[in-house]
C-alpha cells in the first residue's frame, strides 16, 4: 500500500456541492502511510459543516476496500476563508442579508429560522435585527426584555456583548429602545443606528452572520452593502404578484452593488389542513418564486408553507424548525438551510478560484 495508490482511490471522491471531485479541488493535502496505519489530510472549501460527515464515510468506505488490514485516521478541516480587511466583523466568515422587497412576507421569521437551523449543525451563529422601525427578533427568540450592555474598552472604544439563544448571538434595536417605544429617527441617523449593531457589538468569531433587513431597497441596504462585503443575500416572498414586483426591485439593486443572489425563498407557499393532509390550498397564487427566479437565473431554496404552528413558533420566542414534533414545517425549512449552505459553498468556491487578470504597463 502506497501513497499513490491511495491518492487515486479516494481522490475522485466527488464534494456534493461543487460536484468536483477531491483532486479536482486539490483537497487532498497530505497521505501518510506508515507499518499498518494510514492518515489522511483532507481540506475542504468552507462552511463545510454539512458535507464533513459524508465525506468524511466516502473516505473510510474507499480506504477499507483497498486497505481492510489497515487502521484508518482521517483529518478533515476547512479551507481558510479569504477575508478582507475589515474595519469590523472582522472574525465572521460567511455575511448573508435575508431581504424582500416588501414588508408581509414573513421575512423576519425566514430570518430566526434559518439562523437556528444553522447553529443546528453546529456552525458558529449570530443575527443582526435590522429593521430599525419594526424590529421583530427579540420576540421571535423570546428575550423581548433583552438589552444590550455597552462597556468602555481600554482604548476608549464602545462596545456590548451581544444576546445569545438556541446557539445564536442576537443583536437588534430591541435592545436599545424600549419595547414600546418608537425609534424616531431620520434617514441619516438611522444607517447610523443600523452601523452601531455590527461596528459596536462584539460579535466574535461567526461562521455566519445573518442580518434581517427592513422591507425595500432603501439606506439600510445600501449602508450594508457599502460598509461590508456580503456573502450574499437570500430574497424572502410570497407567491403572489404585488410581492413579485418588489422583489424584482430588491434583486436589481442587489445586482447593481455586486451581491451575490444565493436564491429565493417562496414563504406561505401553500396550505394543508391538518384535518386534510392529501388537499393543498394555494392561498397567495401559485409559481411566483420559480418565475422570480427562473428571470434572475437563480435558485429557489425552497417553499415554505402557511400553518399556525410557524405563527405560534414567532410570537411564543421559539422558532419552529426547533421543533421536532412539526414534521413538515421543520422538514422544508431544514432543507432551506442545507440549500442556503450549499450556495454559499458554490460562491465561496468560486470567489476562490477567480485569478486576478495581469496588468502590463
Amino acid at each position: 500500500m502506497n501513497e499513490t495508490t491511495i491518492r487515486e482511490k479516494i481522490g475522485s471522491i466527488k464534494d456534493p456541492d461543487l460536484a468536483k471531485s477531491l483532486n479536482e479541488l486539490d483537497s487532498i493535502k497530505k497521505v501518510v502511510v506508515k507499518d499498518n496505519a494510514i492518515q489522511i489530510y483532507v481540506e475542504l472549501v468552507g462552511p463545510f459543516h454539512w458535507v464533513y460527515a459524508d465525506i468524511k464515510a466516502q473516505i473510510k468506505t474507499a480506504l477499507h476496500e483497498i486497505a481492510s488490514d489497515y487502521t484508518h485516521e482521517i483529518f478533515i478541516t476547512e479551507r481558510p476563508y479569504q477575508l478582507t480587511n475589515r474595519p469590523s466583523l472582522k472574525r465572521v466568515k460567511n455575511i448573508i442579508a435575508v431581504a424582500s422587497g416588501k414588508g408581509g412576507v414573513g421575512k423576519s421569521s425566514i430570518a430566526s429560522n434559518l439562523a437556528v437551523g444553522l447553529s443546528l449543525s453546529g456552525a458558529k451563529v449570530g443575527i443582526i435585527d435590522g429593521d430599525v422601525y419594526g424590529p421583530s427578533q427579540p420576540t421571535m427568540f423570546g428575550i423581548s426584555d433583552g438589552r444590550l450592555n455597552a462597556m468602555q474598552n481600554e482604548d476608549g472604544t464602545v462596545s456590548a456583548e451581544p444576546l445569545e439563544k438556541y446557539g445564536v448571538k442576537i443583536a437588534s434595536m430591541g435592545f436599545i429602545i424600549n419595547r414600546d417605544e418608537a425609534a424616531i429617527v431620520r434617514g441619516p441617523m438611522l444607517a447610523g443606528y443600523f452601523s452601531m449593531l455590527f461596528e459596536q457589538v462584539s460579535w466574535g468569531e461567526l461562521d455566519f452572520l445573518i442580518f434581517d433587513l427592513p422591507p425595500g431597497t432603501g439606506d439600510i441596504q445600501l449602508t450594508l452593502t457599502q460598509k461590508i462585503p456580503l456573502t450574499g443575500a437570500a430574497i424572502v416572498t410570497t407567491p403572489q404578484e404585488i410581492s413579485l414586483a418588489d422583489v424584482r426591485r430588491s434583486i436589481t439593486m442587489f445586482n447593481r452593488v455586486k451581491v451575490d443572489i444565493l436564491g429565493i425563498v417562496e414563504n406561505m407557499s401553500y396550505f394543508i389542513p391538518p384535518d386534510m393532509p392529501d388537499k393543498k390550498y394555494f392561498i397567495f397564487g401559485q409559481g411566483g418564486g420559480e418565475e422570480i427566479a427562473q428571470e434572475f437565473g437563480v435558485n429557489v431554496l425552497g417553499k415554505v408553507p402557511l400553518n399556525i404552528e410557524m405563527r405560534e413558533g414567532n410570537d411564543g420566542g421559539r422558532p419552529v424548525i426547533l421543533d421536532p414534533n412539526n414534521g413538515l414545517q421543520a422538514q422544508i425549512l431544514q432543507e432551506v438551510t442545507a440549500n442556503l449552505v450549499s450556495r454559499v459553498r458554490q460562491v465561496n468556491y468560486d470567489k476562490s478560484s477567480t485569478v486576478m487578470p495581469e496588468i502590463s504597463l
